[in-house]
């Protein structure tokens, strides 16, 4: 019975979350810093596909603040050939609007 319970709540709680995504924006804020030139929802490009991106990270602690990080700070990217360069930085209107970066990502991690 306390495991039903458990995994009643579990499901809610992922659906309430799920819920919280406005993928639209998320789409849009991506056209809009061009992170499809090099990803693709669930095809591979010059970066991993965003549903590879979902399933690596599944289930582990820290992982919204792991892209976060990603996509706000410059960090090096390494590319399929193997060489390397700054990460584009994601950019909002308003500048450094937390809640449609954290939109985007929990979109790329429901994929």
């Amino acid at each position: 019975m306390t495991a039903l319970v458990v995994l009643g709540f579990g499901l809610a709680f992922s659906a309430h979350a799920m819920a919280g995504v406005d993928a639209e924006a998320a789409k849009a804020l991506a056209r809009q810093n061009n992170c499809f030139k090099c990803h693709g929802a669930t095809k591979e490009k010059d970066g991993p596909a965003y549903s590879a991106v979902a399933e690596k990270y599944k289930g582990k602690d820290g992982a919204e603040a792991r892209l976060i990080e990603h996509i706000t700070s410059g960090e090096k990217a390494k590319f399929p050939d193997g060489h390397e360069e700054a990460h584009k930085i994601v950019k909002t209107s308003p500048p450094d609007d937390m809640a449609q970066i954290k939109n985007l990502i929990d979109w790329i991690l429901s994929l």
